[in-house]
């Protein structure tokens, strides 16, 4: 079995995953905002806030990185030679800032102490779909 594939299939597998989650949590922020006056639907939001970060967001975050470290190691990239591959790791990085500012906004919603709009969510919410887009033209063309 070819080693890399795995490594590579797996890693996008979990990319993947791992945007859906990126992607639909601050949709449900958009929702728990605008109904948490209603004490049944935030508790259900609450739900699913919890589930959906702790079961699909956290594990496809740490399977990303850690396929992504291992496809790094199988085919010996030096970093200095691909410039490509800091700037995905920058890009990345950031990717990993917003998944734990998520965390932070889930944690408020979880006490009740959300101050943010709905517009502001729908707003953070085109920042992954952004990097996203410039992680995949980065490791297509590998422009520099």
């Amino acid at each position: 079995m070819n080693t890399y594939l795995l490594f590579k299939s797996i890693h996008l597998i979990a990319v993947i995953s791992w945007m859906a989650g990126l992607l639909y949590l601050p949709r449900v922020f958009v929702y728990h905002a605008e109904n948490s006056h209603e004490k049944k639907a935030s508790e259900i939001f609450k739900l699913m806030e919890k589930r959906l970060m702790n079961y699909i967001m956290n594990p496809a975050m740490v399977l990303s990185w850690f396929f992504g470290i291992l496809l790094v190691l199988v085919n010996d990239y030096q970093l200095s030679d691909n410039f490509w591959l800091i700037i995905k790791f920058g890009l990345v990085i950031l990717l990993t800032i917003y998944h734990f500012y998520l965390k932070v906004c889930l944690d408020k919603f979880a006490l009740d102490q959300n101050k943010n709009t709905p517009r502001f969510y729908r707003i953070i919410n085109e920042i992954p779909t952004v990097i996203l887009i410039l992680i995949v033209f980065i490791v297509i063309y590998k422009p520099l």
